[in-house]
């Protein structure tokens, strides 16, 4: 009787360890028949986890898409380093500004629809974007000298942050009050917190600087206006529901919120430690464009690839491809001040690879959010990336690196 037991328990080992081994050898074969070399992503798995293991982030999530296949999956560290939870690929990230090309492409749908030219003054339809003003001087703040702006902001610099908005971000006196106007003031809902946002001195004349703002609110704003919906319900209908992405949204249903991944940052003694502040999960009425979606590496995934695939997804149409080679150009000339780069509808584009002194390809599009969440498009290289984490304050670094390790994996 032992004899049999033990029997069956080496029998249960080899197949466990056959079934590992052969999901091995599957991976490898997926990654070499989308040209990607599984020795090279381990440099990149190395990297992350070294920085897990020096403590400068807490834990992280890849995930690369290449010709069809996904290439790399993977979660390291932790969730949380109080709690101490293993990070998994189903964990649940704030996104924060990366909710602002979901809500773009959620725009863009309503323009399909004819809703709207991207000329259009944004007055036409919200009138309280009407005779604004611009500061003189943006060191005195909301209460500065002021002009009339000498042009309507229109539609197409709401898409461009090209409008004079801000988004508090810029360290100049009228930066730190618009912040503390738009996000730390109570505000009810997205029509609120537009309203605030317009009540606020221009940082410059409409059309004549790329200042990163607030501007997707006001789009968000739009999206109720001419769906009749809230933002929440027109994404939820028209996006996440065709695209089958069930975990993101603007709050976390009381069930998932275990899976929810807290900030953290590195404290004044130099450690890092989960944030003394974290926002909400759930209980949120602002439905925001600029950020305030929650979602999984897998999620977001199945958005970039509905958009590699020239917007569409699950036999659904949800945007024209002449749309989405329209979002993935360079909208502003020369008022992007990174060098190589421009901006689209919603995303920042590569334009001159080059000038940008960094490996990949004329076409990339790409953004990030707050906490260190980011993702990269390459159609010419049919090719998508996106890391997870869940660290304050923001730093390009890990975009960087995340194009690095990746790029140098493409051996065809």
């Amino acid at each position: 009787m032992k004899l049999n037991k033990i029997t069956l328990l080496l029998s249960l080992t080899f197949i466990l360890s056959l079934s590992l081994l052969q999901s091995q050898m599957a991976a490898t074969l997926e990654a070499s028949n989308a040209g990607i070399s599984e020795d090279r992503l381990e440099r990149y798995e190395n990297f992350l986890k070294s920085e897990i293991d020096e403590r400068r982030i807490p834990g992280a999530v890849s995930l690369v898409f290449r010709k069809g296949e996904i290439v790399h999956e993977a979660s390291y560290g932790y969730s949380s380093l109080d709690d101490k939870n293993p990070m998994g690929q189903d964990n649940i990230f704030h996104i924060m500004s990366m909710t602002k090309p979901i809500v773009t492409v959620a725009f863009m749908m309503l323009y399909e629809e004819g809703h709207f030219f991207l000329t259009d003054p944004v007055s036409k339809y919200l009138p309280q974007f009407k005779d604004l003003k611009v500061a003189k001087d943006v060191n005195e703040g909301k209460d500065g000298a002021t002009e009339p702006a000498n042009k309507e902001v229109t539609i197409h610099q709401v898409l461009t942050h090209t409008a004079g908005f801000s988004h508090g971000l810029g360290g100049t006196k009228l930066d730190s009050e618009t912040a503390q106007a738009l996000y730390f003031e109570p505000q009810e809902n997205i029509e609120s917190r537009v309203n605030t946002l317009v009540s606020l001195p221009l940082i410059g004349h409409p059309g004549e600087q790329w200042y990163y703002s607030a501007s997707p609110d006001v789009l968000s704003l739009l999206i109720e206006h001419f769906s009749g919906m809230s933002t929440a319900e027109f994404l939820q209908k028209r996006i996440f529901d065709p695209l089958g992405m069930n975990d993101t949204g603007y709050n976390i249903d009381k069930s998932n919120q275990d899976r929810w991944v807290p900030v953290h940052n590195i404290n004044e003694e130099g450690a890092l430690v989960n944030s003394e502040q974290q926002l909400p999960k759930d209980g949120i009425t602002v439905f925001g464009g600029t950020h305030g979606l929650f979602s999984t590496a897998s999620d977001y995934m199945k958005f970039c690839q509905m958009l590699l695939n020239n917007g569409s997804a699950n036999g659904q149409q949800l945007l024209s491809t002449k749309t989405v080679e329209l979002m993935t150009q360079n909208h502003v000339g020369g008022l992007y001040q990174a060098p190589g780069q421009g901006f689209g509808l919603g995303f920042g584009v590569t334009t001159d690879l080059a000038a940008s002194k960094s490996t990949g390809s004329v076409g990339q599009y790409y953004w990030g959010g707050a906490y260190c969440t980011y993702f990269f498009i390459d159609p010419e290289e049919e090719l998508i990336a996106i890391l997870m984490t869940q660290l304050q304050p923001y730093s390009n670094y890990y975009s960087n690196k995340m194009r690095q390790y990746i790029y140098q994996t493409i051996t065809d």
